[in-house]
């Protein structure tokens, strides 16, 4: 098993980033990355709670803390879960070419390999809506935060899809392939979108 790479410091994660290791990868990054956008979002919110002029919308406000208390989790676990998918593809590349089994085994462990950056877009996409929620009804001293939470969560969603069409590419069974990479480029159009909106709001709210 992988080690858990969140357990790093900040500085030796990125040196691990930087290495020759297999994992953390890009995948790993964007899941980290991600929680990191969907953290700033979520102290937008925090500084939001209970403040007289926020309380009509403090129970919102509550439970959107809540989601994202989940959502910052669980990309968290997807970082270790990317590097434990990555292992058995790596094995399978290792497969002697004149082996009958290793079409099946490579075919199975790079489809195996779409599920994580396909849960980190996921995530990140619920994320970005979160953040939009924050940014609109949020207190007002930390806007930019949530205008920086849509743009590091667009770009972490970025990040994961080229995980995903990296392992697709190469796939044998292609309906297979245009399906899960429908998947990541339905997640790109609307979430990319909704990133780029909240951004440009809090940016225009600014200048």
């Amino acid at each position: 098993m992988p080690t858990d790479s969140t357990q790093l410091t900040c500085r030796e994660f990125v040196s691990a980033l930087a290495s020759s290791a297999p994992a953390p990868g890009g995948g790993g990054a964007a899941a980290l990355v991600g929680a990191i956008g969907t953290a700033l979002g979520n102290m937008v919110g925090a500084l939001t709670v209970g403040k007289k002029k926020y309380a009509d919308v403090e129970g919102e406000i509550i439970a959107l803390r809540e989601k994202c208390d989940a959502i910052q989790a669980a990309l968290m676990d997807q970082v270790l879960s990317d590097a434990e998918a990555f292992e058995p593809l790596a094995r399978a590349y290792g497969i002697p070419k004149d082996d009958p089994a290793r079409e099946s085994v490579l075919e199975q462990a790079t489809h195996d390999a779409c599920q994580p950056p396909l849960r980190i877009m996921a995530l990140c996409g619920e994320a970005i809506e979160a953040v939009a929620a924050f940014a609109e009804k949020g207190s007002r001293l930390a806007v930019s935060d949530a205008g920086c939470g849509a743009a590091i969560l667009k770009a972490a969603l970025q990040s994961a899809s080229l995980n995903v069409f990296i392992n697709t590419k190469p796939l044998k069974d292609r309906e297979a392939a245009d399906a899960l990479n429908a998947k990541a480029n339905a997640m790109l159009e609307k979430y990319c979108a909704m990133a780029d909106g909240v951004f440009e709001a809090v940016r225009a709210g600014l200048v």
